[in-house]
């Protein structure tokens, strides 16, 4: 089970390389306030001074601190440098250099580091490029790497400490950036939490251990290290701290000693210091010294270390396994580099024309299950809307009685009519008609838009491949929409063409037609029948002037003058008074009145009057043959309209597109620039590349273990 520990530091290896924190790998955390003593207790794992100390705040970036163990007879042969066990194999660790303790950063690359001090120095200079000299904090981690025979396997992050009061460069939000920067690397549910408090510090008032058991409320994973026991108040120690009586945390309380300000100034070996931790605490705490120091620390860290390793594999594997197959499937959309571009654009326009084509079909590959699209759509507008648009038309709308017996009476001319004018029923059946052109083009003008819809829905759904390069994109979009444009004058003449020719001639012996005036006539003839008979009068009554007068309906006279709009009543009841007709008559030529006189006709009849009988008839007459003629009119646009669509605008359309297309696109001169891939395009695909390999370098790696290293 020891090699896990050099896995996870291969895996981490790994991930550096493409900056991703995609997976959570198992690490040991270390939490805790300002001047704690945390990096302290790190240099004592390592046992070698590499860290930056002093007051203040010190730790400004994460440092992330993998630690190699490396046999002292085999520290200058190499090989896999996380894995011990192949330091056997021959070779030299890197020519000209004998040590035996060495560290690597990964911002150095392979630069081998033997001075400690050169280490330190590297850390703060990598800590002030990013961070600044002047306390400021950044997020970006530093990965150092050491190898000695002096540690235990074991992977640390050393954090900024927690803070209240902001300095220096700081800003004013510092206390929540450094606990919101604690918190992401805490909250990884893999993680080891090494919280960290002063032994001279009430134990009950530590922040480290209070952000712990915001992630990890049942202690599973925190351990408690207790530093500075040789610092507390004369006549206390810290007994009941480590005994767990305080406060208790489940993967156990370590207390250490750390070695002075005046220890680091002085240059105290860090393994001095460890011999005189030893006798404080055989002095003080000799029943708990040996589940205290340093040295124990490391081995229960390398131990927790390990088992959660153990656990959380498992898990690792099967979340490496489905982010390789995620990452798989986005590379592949991304497409492989153009090699052979006219090929290429060739195969896209046609697969672009292709599922164009599909879509209106029903056939594409990708279908919409949220709305209706394409050929479906087209369907819908012909059947549904176009159709229930014209059901909804009313074929008298518009027309009163009035309006029909003006047109009446205006087709007669000057005579009175014995029957019913057929051009007033062509005059009013035209006028019906002609109100079905307007739904006709609006018809052709949603077909349109749907066509134009289906342009995009093929770009986002259909053809990925042309995400890669926008100008051909844009470029395939324009052509279409010219096309479509083109064509919308010439749909929308056919359509006006189709209501014209409706227009142009009235056919009153289309089949229907004539059954339906025969059925008028039967029911004309019925209801006469039903009527009780008058007998018609002896004489006809002669006006004044000797001639007869009109007939209307059933004998009743008619003067010709009638209530009709614009002409003078002739019934006595309706005659002007006596002294009104004396004022007519009396008035000298040129007054007022009689430019009254002249303008009668203008004057407003009331139409709510009763008409006559033969009038009621001839209105429902009309009425019913417009109604009959337009509804055969309508049921030939709703199926004529529908076609000269398909016809002029989605036949001709899907029959010409890939021509167009390559008529309009297919020139050398266009290659170089429509098929010029976005930037964005190209480092996604390179991104995803890399964390491909990076993901199937890691399975691989896992997949080397064997079951006998977990146990």
């Amino acid at each position: 089970m020891e090699a896990l520990i050099p896995v996870i530091n291969k895996l981490q290896d790994v991930f550096n390389t493409v900056g991703a924190d995609i997976i959570q790998l198992p690490q040991i955390v270390v939490v805790g306030t300002q001047s704690s003593g945390k990096s302290s207790v790190l240099e004592s794992l390592v046992g070698r001074d590499l860290l930056p100390r002093g007051t203040g705040i010190v730790t400004r970036r994460p440092l992330i601190l993998q630690l190699v163990h490396v046999s002292a007879e085999d520290r200058q042969t190499m090989g896999d440098e996380n894995d011990p066990n192949t330091w056997k194999l021959p070779g030299r660790l890197a020519k000209g250099i004998e040590a035996e303790e060495w560290g690597k950063f990964l911002h150095t690359k392979n630069k081998i580091y033997t001075d400690f001090d050169e280490i330190r120095q590297e850390i703060e200079n990598e800590t002030e490029r990013i961070s600044g000299n002047n306390k400021g904090v950044s997020p970006e981690p530093i990965h150092l790497k050491i190898f000695s025979p002096h540690v235990v396997n074991l992977t640390l992050v050393d954090l900024p400490g927690m803070t209240k009061v902001p300095v220096g460069d700081q800003p004013k939000d510092i206390e929540i950036q450094i606990r919101e920067l604690i918190l992401r690397y805490i909250s990884n549910p893999n993680s080891i939490i090494l919280a960290v408090t002063a032994a001279n510090t009430d134990m009950a008032t530590s922040e480290a251990l209070k952000i712990s058991r915001e992630v990890d409320p049942d202690g599973r994973r925190t351990l408690a290290v207790i530093t500075k026991l040789d610092l507390m108040d004369a006549g206390t120690d810290a007994m009941d701290v480590l005994m767990g009586r305080v406060i208790p945390v489940k993967l156990g309380i370590i207390g250490v000693v750390n070695r002075s300000q005046l220890d680091i100034n002085t240059k105290k070996r860090v393994a001095d210091s460890i011999r005189d931790e030893y006798a404080f605490l055989q002095k003080r705490y000799p029943s708990l010294a040996n589940r205290n120091g340093t040295k124990y620390l490391a081995k229960t860290l390398n131990r927790l270390l390990m088992h959660h390793i153990r656990d959380c594999l498992p898990e690792l594997k099967t979340r490496i396994n489905v982010l390789a197959a995620q990452y798989q499937t986005l590379l592949n959309s991304y497409g492989e580099p153009v090699e052979d571009k006219n090929a290429t654009l060739l195969q896209l326009i046609t697969k672009f024309a292709a599922e164009y084509c599909n879509t209106i079909e029903g056939t594409a590959k990708y279908i919409e299950t949220s709305e209706l699209c394409g050929g479906a759509r087209i369907c819908y507008i012909f059947h549904e809307t176009f159709g229930r648009t014209l059901e909804c038309v009313d074929p008298l709308g518009g027309l009163s009685t009035i309006d029909i017996l003006t047109a009446i009476r205006n087709a007669t001319g000057p005579r009175p009519a014995l029957f019913v004018p057929e051009v007033s029923f062509e005059l009013l059946v035209n006028r019906q008609i002609k109100r079905l052109e307007e739904p006709s083009l609006r018809c052709v003008e949603l077909v349109h838009e749907e066509m134009q819809r289906i342009i995009q829905h093929c770009s986002t759904y259909s053809t990925q491949e042309l995400l890669r390069f926008p100008k051909l994109h844009d470029a395939i979009v324009e052509v279409v929409t010219s096309l479509l444009r083109k064509r919308l004058p010439v749909t929308n003449e056919m359509v006006h063409n189709l209501v014209a020719i409706e227009l142009a001639y009235i056919n009153t012996k289309h089949p229907d037609f004539a059954d339906a005036c025969a059925l008028i006539n039967n029911n004309i003839e019925e209801q006469r029948r039903n009527r009780p008979g008058r007998d018609l009068p002896s004489a006809v009554p002669r006006d004044k002037q000797g001639n007869p007068a009109t007939l209307l309906g059933d004998g009743i006279p008619d003067a010709g003058t009638g209530s009709w709009r614009g002409m003078l009543k002739a019934s006595k009841a309706e005659e002007p008074p006596s002294d009104e007709k004396a004022k007519f008559t009396q008035q000298p030529p040129g007054s007022p009145l009689k430019c009254h006189a002249v303008n009668l006709l203008d004057v407003p009849v009331p139409v709510a009057r009763k008409l006559s009988a033969r009038e009621q008839r001839d209105c429902e007459v009309i009425e019913r043959l417009i109604k009959s003629y337009f509804l055969i009119v309508r049921k030939n646009i709703q199926d004529s309209v529908p076609k000269a669509v398909m016809h002029f605008l989605v036949n001709f359309v899907k029959d010409n597109l890939q021509s167009e297309l390559v008529g309009q696109l297919y020139k050398s001169k266009l290659l170089e620039d429509l098929l010029t891939e976005s930037e964005d395009m190209a480092q996604r695909r390179m991104e995803a590349a890399d964390m491909l390999q990076a993901l199937q370098r890691a399975s691989q790696i896992i997949a080397e273990i064997r079951e006998t290293h977990l146990w």
